[in-house]
């Protein structure tokens, strides 16, 4: 199986879970929006997002349903089943539409607009974000403080969907040394190798520096 990527946020992720799963496949780094590559991605995703998966004559496209799939090839338990999966999902379908969502609105202003040349800065969008920000991440918090992960006593693709923004943090600015069960969950988090430097040995070019940014760009 072969596995086209890239640094941003949905297929970092997927990498990050295939590496996590030692998962036999082939890492490609793709760029379908270049000039003249479309068509050569249009058939395995149709939208021409990353990540996507390919294999067995077929391709899959969403780094959810890859991980999926990659957990199943795998026989883990990163992807729960059984009466562990309502709760696995029930954190799947909220953090989509609340954190990482929150996340994605501050990282999209402050981070991939500004890499992109995609316009200023609109700051009235980032202050919504940061409203929702501050009310997912306090639910977080509350539950996090009587738990070390996010379902049972163990890692599972519900905290690694959670944090896909949160490597971003750097230029996002989200505050989340406010939320200290938060912080130290994803500081756990990151002593996973697979998911702190998820492209180390491969050929991944380095995202667009952000102009102004304090921060350098992360050796992996």
């Amino acid at each position: 199986m072969k596995l086209y990527f890239s640094r941003n946020p949905n297929p970092r992720l997927a990498v990050a879970v295939a590496r996590y799963l030692n998962a036999k496949v082939e890492f490609e780094f793709a760029s379908p929006f270049a000039p003249g590559q479309a068509e050569r991605y249009r058939p395995l995703n149709p939208n021409l997002s990353l990540p996507i998966l390919v294999g067995l004559g077929k391709s899959l496209w969403e780094a959810d349903a890859i991980a999926c799939r990659l957990s199943r090839d795998a026989h883990s338990d990163l992807w729960r089943t059984g009466d562990d999966e309502p709760e696995m999902i029930r954190w799947l379908s909220w953090g989509k539409e609340n954190f990482a969502r929150a996340c994605d609105v501050v990282h999209f202003e402050r981070g991939t607009k500004q890499r992109y040349g995609l316009g200023p800065i609109d700051q009235d969008r980032v202050e919504e974000g940061l409203r929702d920000f501050r009310t997912a991440a306090a639910t977080l918090e509350a539950e996090l403080s009587e738990r070390e992960w996010l379902v049972e006593n163990s890692v599972s693709y519900a905290d690694f969907r959670m944090a896909t923004f949160l490597p971003f943090n750097d230029v996002a600015g989200l505050p989340l040394d406010d939320y200290p069960s938060v912080s130290r969950w994803y500081r756990q988090f990151e002593e996973i190798h697979a998911w702190r430097n998820p492209f180390q040995g491969l050929d991944a070019p380095e995202l667009p520096p952000v102009p102004g940014s304090r921060h350098e760009p992360r050796s992996e």
